[in-house]
């Protein structure tokens, strides 16, 4: 890794607690805090866009449950009504929140013009598999049921996450193409979980990675799966759509993996099985890399260069003719 990478992940191993021994009050305080708007942090994480509005809004999910979104929506005059594009954060389905996203979502909004929806589905272990994805196929759901007051376009709507969320993108891409309910035009998975088997050969050759580890992976899937006879197989497409039945017939996608990164070989297994199943893809490993380079370029180039790379994919297909 660059020299700045190392530092970085260095003091971000020396403040994180170990997962698996966060009890709920640890898991309350982890999730709420989120690096300040502002320097120094902001030289890391990339600024929160000042031309970005941010707004709240809700919906109520398939149980009644209010699961509450975020909203980025550029000020700058354009074409009315705007693309919108899904966003579901990063965690393990067990950690992160929107507010902890926004420099990336204003970032894309910023960067595409569309509004960014980024979804508050719920966490585990208090919500075990598959509500995470639920939540996010029935917010996918509501956006383009709510389009017209929501200000955005009812169709081509694009779905896209980080880590945990690029499993959810995946998994909601799959689930709307079955079922219906909204039209995805495009999926954005950087460095997706795709495989809740953890049988890659990345997933050895980086088990004591920076930012991931082969111990944080366990028990983010014990939250995630649960236990005993109610918990969901590795397996099923909900949580692993590397091992979905049909490929064939989902949006193009761009995938991201990291290099070094227990999630890489999936990564580009599912990028591969995709392209095989007639889909069209676009897949970046990026070299020096470690899991969650996206969400600090100041401290790696691949996370500037990643963000360049998905905001540009994301222009090219949501304002045909205009991208090069």
């Amino acid at each position: 890794m660059p020299l700045r990478t190392r530092v970085f992940v260095k003091a971000l191993a020396r403040e994180r607690p170990a997962i698996r021994t966060l009890g709920p009050d640890d898991l309350t305080r982890v999730r709420a805090w989120v690096a300040p708007a502002r320097p120094p942090y902001t030289w890391v994480t990339g600024p929160v866009h000042r031309d970005v509005a941010i707004e709240s809004s809700g919906f109520a999910a398939r149980d009644g449950h209010h699961v509450p979104v975020r909203i980025y929506r550029p000020r700058r005059a354009a074409a009315s009504p705007r693309p919108a594009l899904m966003w579901f954060h990063g965690g393990g389905w067990v950690l992160g929140s929107p507010r902890g996203y926004d420099p990336i979502c204003s970032a894309i909004a910023h960067d595409t013009g569309v509004v960014v929806v980024s979804v508050d589905y719920r966490l585990a272990p208090e919500h075990r598999a598959p509500k995470a994805a639920l939540d996010c196929v029935d917010a996918t759901r509501w956006v383009a049921r709510e389009a017209v007051s929501l200000g955005v376009r009812p169709t081509g709507i694009g779905v896209a996450g980080d880590s945990a969320g690029g499993n959810l993108a995946a998994v909601v891409s799959q689930v709307l193409r079955d079922e219906g309910g909204a039209e995805i035009s495009y999926q954005c998975l950087v460095y997706p979980g795709v495989d809740a088997t953890m049988s890659s050969p990345s997933v050895t050759e980086h088990a004591e990675a920076p930012v991931l580890t082969h111990s944080d992976m366990v028990a983010f899937l014990e939250h995630y799966l649960g236990e005993g006879p109610d918990a969901l197989d590795p397996l099923h497409p909900l949580v692993s759509p590397l091992y979905a039945a049909e490929l064939g017939g989902l949006p193009p996608a761009l995938v991201q993996t990291a290099d070094l990164d227990p999630l890489r070989d999936e990564g580009a297994m599912y990028a591969r099985a995709l392209r095989a199943a007639g889909v069209e893809v676009v897949h970046t490993n990026y070299l020096r890399a470690p899991h969650g380079f996206l969400s600090f370029p100041g401290a790696t180039p691949a996370g500037r260069a990643a963000r360049r790379d998905l905001t540009h994919w994301v222009r090219a297909r949501t304002w045909p003719g205009t991208v090069d």
